[in-house]
């Protein structure tokens, strides 16, 4: 008798890009990343300019030094980013200014060096599923510039508001939050309108901030 075909789903493969300079932290970030069973590493260089021309699928993690040769700092992420990637960046520099350029650049999370083996691979699986990494210490900062820069009346959002501003934070688009909350597009900007107007941000590291200090993203 023959046996049941196993018709489980593969599990899911999460591709991985490392651009890092210090040849020794290179070689623990990839000791890491090959000894995950849901990681698939992919390319690895010193800069972002040799990333740029190996094959690495779009949509990856891409695990990111900011004090690199050549490109560096925001605008390393905002190159990677534009090159379709979901940008970690892990650094000895974090500091409020690197982190809060980094995230104004697009990055979707943002770890010290001295993090650990374990928290490295849940950013990692965290960002791969669209959402952002955010660690106590640079939700600590992102609260900080946010309350020095918007000093005053407590924002009041409704609680439509709040769903719409917690899932674009969390690296939803437009259409995708249309979609989970069962609205048109066309209100789901203009519930994005009125975030705007009572928040003053703009952009989308300015939601991230607003959905931190709100207690939405968790």
């Amino acid at each position: 008798m023959s046996e049941p075909a196993d018709d489980a789903p593969a599990p899911r493969r999460i591709h991985v890009g490392v651009i890092e300079d210090h040849p020794l932290y290179r070689y623990a970030l990839t000791r890491v990343l090959t000894e995950a069973p849901d990681i698939e590493l992919g390319a690895v260089a010193d800069s972002v300019a040799r990333f740029a021309v190996q094959d690495q699928p779009a949509g990856s993690v891409v695990v990111l030094d900011l004090k690199l040769r050549g490109v560096q700092d925001a605008a390393a992420v905002l190159e990677v980013g534009q090159m379709g990637h979901k940008v970690l960046v892990v650094s000895a520099h974090a500091e409020q200014p690197e982190v809060l350029g980094a995230m104004q650049a697009g990055a979707k999370g943002f770890l010290s060096k001295d993090v650990d083996g374990d928290e490295l691979l849940r950013a990692i699986r965290t960002i791969a599923d669209d959402n952002a990494y955010v660690s106590p210490t640079l939700a600590g900062m992102i609260i900080q510039d946010s309350e020095e820069r918007h000093a005053g009346p407590k924002i009041v959002l409704s609680e439509r508001e709040k769903q719409v501003l917690r899932l674009v934070a969390a690296g939803e688009r437009d259409v995708d939050v249309a979609e989970i909350l069962n609205i048109s597009v066309r209100t789901v900007r203009s519930y994005l309108d009125r975030i705007r107007d009572k928040t003053g941000e703009r952009r989308r590291a300015g939601f991230v901030r607003v959905a931190i200090r709100e207690g939405l993203l968790r």
